[in-house]
This record gives structure tokens, C-alpha cells and sequence, in this order.
């Protein structure tokens, strides 16, 4: 039985991927808030990624870091805090979150990170400016810390599009935005958080151990396809 590390596994997709992995895994869940379930397979511990320490741990087989954000307004309305902050989550507590369980992952069985990044860091997006720059920062962590530890461990990140969680309920408010987002994706269709976690969930498992320092698009089009 492995031991994964999930950092937000309380909501959204990080919750969807802590349950995707429980019935045959031991999980460390760390979030501000606790998770609406228990299970023998599950411990939990409260932390804000950005202002407390990390709990120790020994070891882990894989980590997977899944706070993020969604601030959309015109260039001209963000400030430099916003990119800041963008920026913090993002990218600083992902470092934070490696550089305090790299030890552990070393310590583990075919070790494996998974990062989020966004389909908006290659498709040009309005509004999305501050988060298309964090999470451009992500994906050259990705690449960079996979050649530094490519011997060592595989770190890949998912770029999803649209993804119906809490995150993005402002973009998924009523029926007209549902079906406006809908129609825009060549697949006729956005994402569910089950459907990324599957994507972590594999490239977390061995079947991914060819695989280290890409940056997987779940656009169901939106990037790929022009129809």
C-alpha cells in the first residue's frame, strides 16, 4: 500500500483525487478545512499552505499539490498584490510543499509529483493575465525540477480547462454561462472533477513511470481543436 501526500484534498478536484486513491492507498490530506468524510486510509491534517509549517512526514510515494485560483479581471483592474498572490499559491507554495517532503519522496517507491496548471498558459485568455502567469511559472517548474531529478523522481503537471468545482462556480453560475462554456469547447463538454482526478491518479502510478517533466492539457479541445 502506497502513501500519498495530497496538499487541498479537502475540496474541488483535490478532494476528488484524496477518494480516487483511499481504497487501495494511505493518504495525508493537508488543508485549512477537513475533509467531509472519514476513512481508516485517511489522515488529515489542518494547515494553510502559505503562512504554517508543514507536519513531518517520513515517507511518501507521492505528492500532489492542488491549491490554485481563478482571478479574472482586465489588466488594468489587478494589482501588483494580485499577481502576488497569484503567484504565492500557485507557485510558492508549491515549492514550499517539494522542498518540505522531498526527503520523504525519496524515501518512497517510485516517487511522483503532480502540479496544476491551466489550458489559459497556451491559450491566450482575457482576464486571465495574473493566473496564466502563475501557472506559466508552474509549468517551468515542472520542467526544470524533472531534469534536475530525473534519476531520482517524476514530477508532471495537469493544465485543466473549465472544471465544475467550487473554484469555478462564478463561471458556472446559471444555465446561459453553463451552456456559453459548453459551446466553446469543441468536445461540447467541460471538465468533472472525477475526470482529472483520474489523470493524477494515473500519472501518480507506475503506469506513468516513463513520464516526468510534462504538462498534460485536459482542454476537451479548447487548445487542440479549432472546429
Amino acid at each position: 500500500m502506497k502513501t500519498y501526500i495530497v496538499i487541498g484534498g479537502s475540496k474541488g478536484i483535490g478532494n476528488a483525487i484524496v477518494q480516487s486513491l483511499l481504497e487501495n492507498n494511505n493518504v495525508i490530506n493537508i488543508s485549512r478545512t477537513k475533509p467531509e468524510y472519514t476513512h481508516d486510509n485517511l489522515t488529515h491534517h489542518d494547515c494553510d499552505i502559505l503562512s504554517d509549517e508543514l507536519p513531518d512526514i517520513e515517507n511518501a510515494d507521492g505528492l500532489v499539490y492542488c491549491p490554485g485560483s481563478i482571478n479574472l479581471k482586465p489588466l488594468k483592474r489587478l494589482s501588483l498584490d494580485d499577481f502576488r498572490d497569484d503567484y504565492e499559491i500557485n507557485v510558492i507554495g508549491a515549492v514550499k510543499s517539494i522542498q518540505k517532503y522531498l526527503k520523504a519522496l525519496k524515501n518512497g517507491n517510485d516517487p511522483s509529483i503532480v502540479l496544476f496548471s491551466t489550458v489559459a498558459a497556451k491559450l491566450g485568455m482575457p482576464f486571465h493575465t495574473s493566473i496564466a502567469a502563475a501557472k506559466s511559472g508552474v509549468e517551468g517548474l515542472v520542467k526544470s525540477f524533472g531534469a534536475e531529478m530525473a534519476t531520482s523522481l517524476r514530477i508532471n503537471a495537469i493544465a485543466p480547462t473549465v472544471t465544475n468545482t467550487e473554484l469555478a462556480s462564478k463561471l458556472l453560475r446559471n444555465d446561459k454561462m453553463i451552456e456559453s462554456i459548453t459551446e466553446r469547447h469543441p468536445m461540447k463538454k467541460f471538465l468533472e472533477p472525477k475526470d482529472v482526478a483520474g489523470m493524477a491518479e494515473f500519472l501518480l502510478s507506475e503506469k506513468a513511470g516513463s513520464i516526468s517533466g510534462q504538462v498534460f492539457e485536459m482542454d476537451c479541445g479548447i487548445v487542440s481543436f479549432k472546429i
